[in-house]
C-alpha cells in the first residue's frame, strides 16, 4: 500500500468544498456521471486508435446500499493504472477543484450551475471516497484509491476484474437523502437525462438520450419538436412556435427555443431556458447568456463555448457570450421575418402572445430592433362599411379570426399620411369607446395598443422615426372635426354654445376642467366626453408608473360637451337665470347646476375617472336629481 498527501498550495480545501457550494450539493452526480461518459468516450477513441479493445455496452451504472450508506458511481470506460491516479485525481482534478474554489472565493459570485468542480465534488456529500479501477489499455492490476477528506490518500492494488472505474461515496449523515432511490433518479432525470450513454439505476435506464437539437433541422417534424416541448414543460401546453438553433462556426451552438403561450405575466428575470453543455444540464438561471427580452422564451441551448469556468460577472462581459447572444437574436428575427413574408395570417393570429418580446426587444437591442422593424405590426380598427378587399389581396391589411393587422408603414400609407405624423391609437375599447366611435364614423382608422408594453413602446418609436406620432383617440380637442355652423350672438356678443360653456364652467367650479362645446356628428356621441391632452396624459401616465401604481385621471382634461345631444339641447334653452327644460314648466337655475356635474360625473365613469367613493356620491346625487325632475312636473 502507498499512502501519499495530496499538494496543497493554500489552505485544505476540503471544508472549503463541503461548504462554499452548499445550496447546490446535489451537483456531484452531475459531475461524476459526466467523468463516467468522459472515460467512455475516452474507451471508445482508444479502441478506434487500436490501442485497447472495446466490446462491452456503454453504461454508466449507480448502486445504492443502504446498509453501508454507500453510493457508487460506475462506469466501463478507459479506466486507470496507479500513474494515471496519481495524475489524474491527485494533482490534475485536485488542481481544477483548487482553481474553481479559488475564483468562487474570488470573485464572491455564483458560477453557471458550479460546472467545473469535477471529481471533488464527492467530498461535498461524502467523508470518504473510494476509487477502484482498472484500465483498459495493457494488462495493467486494478488498483484503490482512497482519501477522507483530509490531505491524505492511500493507493494500492485490487482484486477489481474489470475495466472501467467505480467512484464509492460514503455518504455524511447529514446527506442520507441521496440514498434515496427517487431522490437520485429525479438527478438524473435533471442533470443526465440527455447524455449520450445509458445511465442506470439498480438497473434500470433512467435518461432518455438523443436530444432532438443535436439533429438537423430537415431530420425533425413538428411533432418531435411538440414532444420535447411538452417534455421538459409538462401541462403548458403547445407552444407558439420554435426556432432551431444549429451552427458550429464561428462557435459550437446547438439547441431549440420555443415562444410559449404566455399570460401576460411572463418572469421576465427568473428565465426558463435551459443550459447544456455536451448534453449535460448545467443551469435553467443564464440571463448572462441570453438578453433579458428573450429570458421568457422556453427550450434549450447546448454549447461548448460558453465559459462554464467562470463567474456570473465575467460572462456579461465576455465577448464569446455576446456575439453568442447576437447569434441567437438574429436567427430569431429571421424567424419572424420569414412568418411574417410566408404565414402572415398565423403570424397576426400568435401576435398577442409574441408582442411583448419583440417590442421589448426592440427597445432594449439596437441591432434586434433594426432586424424586425418591419415585422412589428399592430391590430388596426377600420369603419365596417369599408371595403378592405384590395388591402388584403396587395397584403396592405392582414385579416386574422376576424380582425386586421398592419405594419405602421402600411397604415400610413393607406390612410395618406405623408404630410401628417399622426398615428392615431386606442388602448381601453370600453372606456375610449365614445372618442373611437367618432373617429370610425370620420373613417379614420385606429390602430389598438397595448396600455401596458405600448406606453413604453410608442415613444421610444417615436424617438427613432420623426414620422410617426401617436395620438391617442380621446385626445386632443381639434383632431376631431368641428362641424359647427354660424350661431346668432347675444347683446353681449355671445352665441348659445358660448352661453351653455358659461353655464356649465359655473356649474363645476373646477379651474383644472377645460370645457369645450361642439357638435359631434356620430349619432351615438355621449352627452359629453372627457379629453385628455397627449402629452400631459403621458406626464401623468409616468408618474403613475414612476410610483408603481395605476394611472388615473389627470386633474387638468378636458370636458367635451356634445351640444347636439338631446341632454345638452334640453341644458341649452336657458332663458335669464333659468334652464327650461319644457318650455311651459322653467326649472330654477340650480337645477342646471346639478345637471352640468351630473353630466361631468358621467364623462368622468366612461373612462374610469372616479373612485369609489365618487360612485357612491354620483348614485346618490343620480337618485336625488330624478326626484326633483320627478317632483318639477307634477
Amino acid at each position: 500500500m502507498e499512502k501519499g498527501e495530496i499538494r496543497i498550495n493554500t489552505e485544505n480545501i476540503f471544508p472549503i468544498i463541503k461548504k462554499a457550494v452548499y445550496s447546490d450539493h446535489e451537483i456531484f452526480l452531475r459531475e461524476l456521471v459526466s467523468n463516467g461518459v468522459d472515460a467512455i468516450s475516452k474507451r471508445r477513441m482508444a479502441s478506434m486508435a487500436g490501442d485497447c479493445e472495446n466490446t462491452e455496452e456503454a453504461q454508466v451504472k449507480i448502486t445504492i446500499n443502504r446498509e453501508k450508506s454507500t453510493l457508487t458511481i460506475s462506469d466501463n470506460g478507459i479506466g486507470m493504472n496507479d500513474e494515471e491516479i496519481k495524475k489524474y485525481i491527485n494533482q490534475v482534478a485536485f488542481s481544477s477543484a483548487e482553481e474553481f474554489l479559488t475564483k468562487y472565493k474570488k470573485d464572491n459570485d455564483e458560477f453557471i450551475g458550479h460546472f467545473g468542480l469535477g471529481f471533488y465534488s464527492s467530498f461535498m456529500v461524502a467523508d470518504r471516497v473510494d476509487i477502484l479501477t482498472k484500465s483498459a489499455i495493457g494488462e495493467s492490476k486494478a488498483f484503490k484509491w482512497s482519501c477522507d477528506g483530509s490531505p491524505n490518500f492511500t493507493l494500492e492494488e485490487s482484486e477489481r476484474e474489470t475495466i472501467g472505474t467505480d467512484v464509492i461515496l460514503h455518504l455524511l449523515e447529514e446527506e442520507k437523502e441521496f440514498i434515496e432511490p427517487e431522490r437520485i433518479k429525479s438527478l438524473i432525470k435533471k442533470y443526465c437525462d440527455f447524455m449520450p450513454i445509458d445511465v442506470l439505476l439498480e438497473g434500470e435506464t433512467i435518461n432518455k438520450k438523443n436530444p432532438p437539437w443535436r439533429k438537423q433541422p430537415s431530420e425533425l417534424k413538428d411533432e418531435d419538436y411538440i414532444e420535447l416541448y411538452k417534455y421538459l414543460y409538462p401541462f403548458q401546453g403547445d407552444p407558439l412556435l420554435w426556432i432551431h438553433l444549429n451552427t458550429d462556426y464561428p462557435y459550437d451552438i446547438q439547441g431549440i427555443l420555443y415562444f410559449p403561450k404566455l399570460s401576460g405575466r411572463a418572469d421576465w428575470e427568473k428565465g426558463e431556458i435551459k443550459l447544456f453543455c455536451n448534453q449535460v444540464f448545467v443551469s435553467d438561471s443564464i440571463k448572462e447568456i441570453v438578453p433579458k427580452y428573450l429570458l421568457p422564451l422556453r427550450g434549450v441551448i447546448d454549447s461548448t463555448d460558453i465559459p462554464l469556468n467562470v463567474s456570473r460577472s465575467a460572462l456579461q462581459t465576455d465577448r464569446k457570450v455576446r456575439s453568442i447572444s447576437s447569434f441567437i437574436s438574429k436567427k430569431i428575427a429571421n424567424k419572424l421575418k420569414d412568418l411574417i413574408k410566408n404565414s402572415p395570417e398565423f403570424y397576426a393570429e400568435i401576435w398577442d402572445s409574441i408582442s411583448a418580446f419583440i417590442k421589448i426587444g426592440a427597445i432594449e437591442d439596437e441591432k434586434f430592433a433594426d432586424l424586425v422593424n418591419n415585422s412589428i405590426i399592430f391590430e388596426t380598427i377600420l369603419n365596417s362599411e369599408k371595403d378592405v378587399t384590395k388591402d388584403i389581396e396587395n397584403k396592405s391589411l392582414i385579416k386574422s379570426n376576424d380582425k386586421y393587422f398592419t405594419t405602421l408603414a402600411n397604415y400610413k400609407e393607406r390612410n395618406k399620411l405623408t404630410d401628417s405624423k399622426k398615428i392615431i391609437y386606442c388602448s381601453d375599447l370600453i372606456a375610449q369607446s365614445s372618442a373611437l366611435n367618432i373617429c370610425l364614423s370620420d373613417n379614420k382608422e385606429v390602430i389598438k395598443s397595448d396600455p401596458l408594453i405600448d406606453a413604453q413602446f410608442l415613444p421610444w418609436l417615436e424617438s427613432k422615426n420623426e414620422d410617426y406620432q401617436f395620438q391617442r383617440v380621446d385626445s386632443e380637442i381639434n383632431e376631431l372635426e368641428d362641424k359647427e355652423s354660424k350661431e346668432i350672438v347675444d347683446k353681449d356678443g355671445k352665441s348659445n354654445t358660448d352661453n351653455l360653456r358659461d353655464t356649465i364652467v359655473k356649474a363645476l367650479k373646477n379651474e383644472k376642467v377645460t370645457v369645450k362645446v361642439q357638435s359631434l356628428s356620430s349619432k351615438d356621441a355621449p352627452p359629453a366626453m372627457i379629453l385628455l391632452p397627449e402629452q400631459m396624459r403621458r406626464i401623468n401616465d409616468m408618474g403613475a408608473y414612476m410610483e408603481q401604481k395605476m394611472p388615473g385621471l389627470p386633474e387638468y382634461h378636458v370636458l367635451l360637451i356634445n351640444k347636439e345631444h338631446p341632454l345638452i339641447v334640453g341644458l341649452n334653452k336657458i332663458t335669464g337665470n333659468k334652464i327650461i327644460i319644457d318650455e311651459k314648466d322653467p326649472i330654477e337655475n340650480p337645477l342646471a347646476s346639478k345637471i352640468a356635474n351630473h353630466v361631468y360625473d358621467m364623462a368622468k365613469l366612461s373612462v374610469g375617472g372616479l373612485d369609489q367613493e365618487q360612485i357612491i356620491n354620483l348614485q346618490n346625487n343620480n337618485a336625488e336629481l330624478i326626484s326633483e325632475l320627478l317632483n318639477s312636473t307634477n
